[in-house]
C-alpha cells in the first residue's frame, strides 16, 4: 500500500498538536504506519483510507497517553509522621484500582484528565469530539467512580470536606448494590 508523503507529514502534525513532543509525534505515526501496513488488508473501501488512518492514529494517541501513566509504590515502612503521606498513597492506588474498573470510554477520559493532567479541551481534540461531550464524558465518569466508591466505603469528612475517615463495606454491600 503507498502512502502519500504529504499524509505522512499531516498526520505528523495532526499528532505533534496533541502529544506536544515532537519525538512521541514521529514515533506515534511511525507505529500508525507500522499498523497500516500490517492491517491494510482490513480496510475494504479505499475511499475510506484517510479516516481508517485518522482512526488508527487516534487510537495510537490513546495508546501513548494511556502508556505513560504511572502506579504509585506504597512505602515498605510507616512512621507516625508519614501516616498523612501513607493515607493519600492508599486513597491514589484504590482510585486507580476503581478507575480501571469503570468502562472504557470513562476510564480513558479519567486517566487522561486526572492522571496525566490533559485540560477537557485537550481531551477533546485528543479523542476527536466536541467539547460539550468530553466535558459530559469526564462527569459521567466521575459519577460512576463516586457511586463505586459509595458502594464499597463509608466515608466520614470533616467540615471543609477533608477524609477524616474511611471505612470498608465489605464485599456484601458491593455484591447486594450491583446484583
Amino acid at each position: 500500500m503507498q502512502i502519500p508523503v504529504s499524509l505522512y507529514d499531516e498526520l505528523k502534525r495532526f499528532v505533534y498538536s496533541r502529544v506536544k513532543n515532537k519525538a512521541d509525534a514521529e514515533d506515534i505515526v511511525h507505529d500508525v504506519f507500522l499498523k497500516v501496513q500490517t492491517h491494510g488488508n482490513q480496510l475494504r473501501e479505499s475511499a475510506k483510507f484517510t479516516s481508517w488512518i485518522y482512526q488508527i492514529t487516534r487510537h495510537s494517541i490513546v495508546d501513548h497517553f494511556r502508556g505513560k501513566r504511572t502506579m504509585m509504590p506504597l512505602p515498605a515502612e510507616i512512621s507516625e509522621k508519614d501516616d498523612y503521606h501513607f493515607f493519600n498513597e492508599c486513597m491514589a492506588q484504590c482510585l486507580s484500582n476503581l478507575i480501571a474498573t469503570l468502562p472504557e470510554p470513562y476510564r480513558e477520559a479519567l486517566i487522561l484528565t486526572e492522571q496525566r493532567q490533559m485540560s477537557q479541551k485537550e481531551l477533546a481534540f485528543a479523542l476527536g469530539m466536541s467539547y460539550s461531550g468530553a466535558k459530559t464524558r469526564v462527569q459521567r465518569a466521575r459519577t460512576r467512580l463516586r457511586e463505586k466508591i459509595s458502594a464499597l466505603y463509608k466515608i466520614t469528612t470533616d467540615r471543609y470536606g477533608n477524609v477524616i475517615e474511611c471505612e470498608d463495606r465489605g464485599p456484601a454491600v458491593a455484591t447486594r448494590r450491583h446484583a
